[in-house]
């Protein structure tokens, strides 16, 4: 499970995390050193998107950002995002679903172990960063719409 998974990698970089009630619409928060995800929220994986984000943010930010009215902190608030990305939705495991058969977004979530929301979300990311489309080895990722194209080679 990513969710556990995280929890490792969180302890492995001093990173303390805490299930908490929030009063706010925040799923998550992380600070000096601590994470903490709301208690709320009803799945594993649903708390393993919110925990990698906010993993994103120890990866990537400094500061307090919680104004996203500068754009400075916006652009922090999306590093973190596209770190929780690669970090859940590497390419490599999106062509791996599509070696398994992998058919639409629903079934590539819950493939991945991720939300549907957090999908889209990586994927409209993956898609401002590198275009339509990406080559990764013989295979060619599109965005938009969603699928992967095997390339074979017709000498062997």
């Amino acid at each position: 499970m990513a969710y556990e998974r995280l929890l490792i990698e969180a302890y492995k970089n001093d990173v303390d995390v805490y299930e908490k009630t929030m009063k706010t619409r925040n799923k998550g928060l992380y600070g000096d050193n601590v994470i903490w995800i709301n208690d709320n929220i009803e799945t594993s994986i649903e708390k393993a998107c919110v925990l990698a984000e906010e993993l994103g943010h120890h990866h990537t930010s400094s500061g307090d950002i919680l104004d996203q009215a500068c754009l400075g902190n916006k652009k922090q608030e999306r590093l973190a995002r596209s770190w929780a990305y690669k970090e859940l939705i590497p390419l490599k495991k999106i062509i791996g679903a599509y070696k398994e058969g992998v058919k639409n977004k629903y079934e590539l979530a819950e493939y991945l172990d991720v939300t549907e929301a957090f999908l889209i979300d990586a994927l409209k990311r993956y898609k401002e960063e590198h275009g339509l489309y990406t080559n990764l080895g013989k295979y060619t990722i599109y965005f938009e719409p969603l699928g992967v194209l095997e390339l074979f080679d017709n000498n062997k």
